[in-house]
């Protein structure tokens, strides 16, 4: 995992656990949360809603479920720091619900008290060299781009909370 591999080399004291599903939207993120919630962490971070876009699912519906979702995670794992990494809709849907869409997350990272990354897909989406055939879905350049994207907002965090544990 190239996540780990980067947490690793910085010496810091985090273990990665890919909770991802291919294909799940806001609503199926919420629905398997209680699942996750299961298990021990210090950092969450919640990349879901592409699918969403993808579906062209109301906007409002992405907002209650990320919403209902990050209440949940702080109710149960208050001291946990969490990063909400920002998604995109398609242009295809059109301009107001890409606008829209594109408001929802710094508008719920603000509210909520949550770490906001930069658009998962940076400068990948829509570079066809950096994505495999479907368009969609990053090669292995675009994945290593897509791993420096997050790592870029992530390292700030991690290193944070691994200094308070220090204290």
């Amino acid at each position: 995992m190239l996540i780990q591999r980067k947490i690793d080399s910085a010496g810091l004291p985090f273990e990665v656990t890919n909770a991802g599903v291919s294909g799940e939207t806001s609503a199926g993120f919420l629905d398997r949360l209680d699942w996750l919630l299961r298990g021990q962490f210090d950092v969450l971070v919640v990349e879901t809603g592409a699918n969403d876009g993808l579906r062209g699912i109301p906007v409002e519906t992405v907002r209650r479920n990320l919403t209902a979702a990050i209440d949940r995670i702080k109710a149960k794992r208050p001291s946990a720091r969490l990063v909400l990494i920002q998604m995109e809709a398609l242009p295809n849907l059109g301009p107001r619900y890409s606008s829209e869409f594109h408001a929802v997350y710094p508008s719920i990272a603000k509210e909520k008290n949550v770490e906001l990354l930069p658009f998962l897909l940076q400068d990948v989406a829509g570079h066809r060299e950096l994505n495999q055939g479907d368009g969609i879905h990053p090669n292995y350049r675009g994945e290593r781009m897509v791993a420096d994207n997050v790592w870029r907002g992530l390292r700030p965090v991690l290193e944070s909370v691994a200094t308070q544990a220090q204290r």
